[in-house]
């Protein structure tokens, strides 16, 4: 498939930085390595390269999921591909699903979630700060995927509008105050999972989401260390993503259901 005017693509330099941009025509890019036109990727197939004003030659690529999460202008800290990735998985997101998640922040988790539930699904997000909001709906549209995502102004103690939601995700400083909310939004036996930074939150999470009537609840931490891999100097990399949350998960019971462990 070629690349046409209004694709959102990633830039691949030559020393290995990447650059996820909009190719327009008529448009420029200017990067460390020499200014790049834009119109020169238009009629190019993935792969191919375009040449900068420096003589440097940039590869056209599709970006990731994992590099449009990545590649958010930030307001907020981000849920990082690792833990959002086993977020899909435990919650069983899927193609079709009906999404809660608060609180929007930068969108990289939204993003994660509109991916998973297109083309028939539908992410419910919620964000207290309207200048958050709206960052976030920049890199969701950035990223190709405001059509699965509908934006609310509004704090998880107030409620969600939505019944009948498979999954409720939590990435709030005091979890506790949505859990009632996801409760009441989530199908029988539907999902849950929060996420946190720190013992003391997990602590209190699990004792409401008990007390709320969920059950199977479990908590995991996920480290991932990146290498770099040269002949004959393979090692770990300087920079590594250690600890960015805990990830608690539950499912949806009934005021007579025995919490499992």
């Amino acid at each position: 498939m070629k690349i046409k005017s209004g694709d959102i693509i990633l830039l691949l330099s030559p020393d290995n930085k990447s650059f996820m941009i909009m190719v327009e025509e008529g448009r420029s890019f200017s990067s460390h390595m020499g200014i790049l036109d834009l119109s020169s990727a238009i009629g190019k197939r993935l792969g191919e390269t375009i040449v900068s004003s420096l003589g440097n030659h940039f590869v056209l690529l599709n970006p990731t999921v994992e590099q449009k999460m990545m590649k958010v202008r930030r307001t907020t800290q981000i849920v990082y591909p690792k833990d959002a990735a086993l977020i899909l998985f435990k919650t069983d997101v899927k193609a079709g699903a009906k999404i809660i998640e608060s609180a929007t922040g930068s969108g990289a988790l939204t993003i994660a979630l509109a991916n998973s539930v297109a083309p028939s699904g539908k992410v419910y997000t919620y964000e207290r700060k309207e200048q958050f909001m709206n960052n976030a709906r920049d890199n969701v549209r950035r990223a190709g995927l405001c059509e699965y995502v509908e934006f609310n102004c509004g704090d998880a103690r107030d409620g969600f509008k939505e019944r009948e939601v498979d999954v409720a995700i939590l990435d709030l400083p005091s979890p506790w105050y949505g859990i009632p909310a996801s409760y009441e939004a989530l199908v029988p036996g539907g999902r849950i999972a929060s996420i946190s930074p720190t013992y003391n939150q997990v602590e209190r999470t699990a004792e409401v989401l008990r007390e709320t009537g969920f059950v199977r609840i479990e908590t995991v931490e996920l480290i991932m260390r990146n290498y770099q891999v040269k002949k004959g100097k393979i090692r770990p990399d300087n920079r590594t993503v250690g600890h960015t949350g805990f990830l608690t998960f539950a499912f949806k019971g009934t005021g007579d259901s025995v919490s499992l462990k």
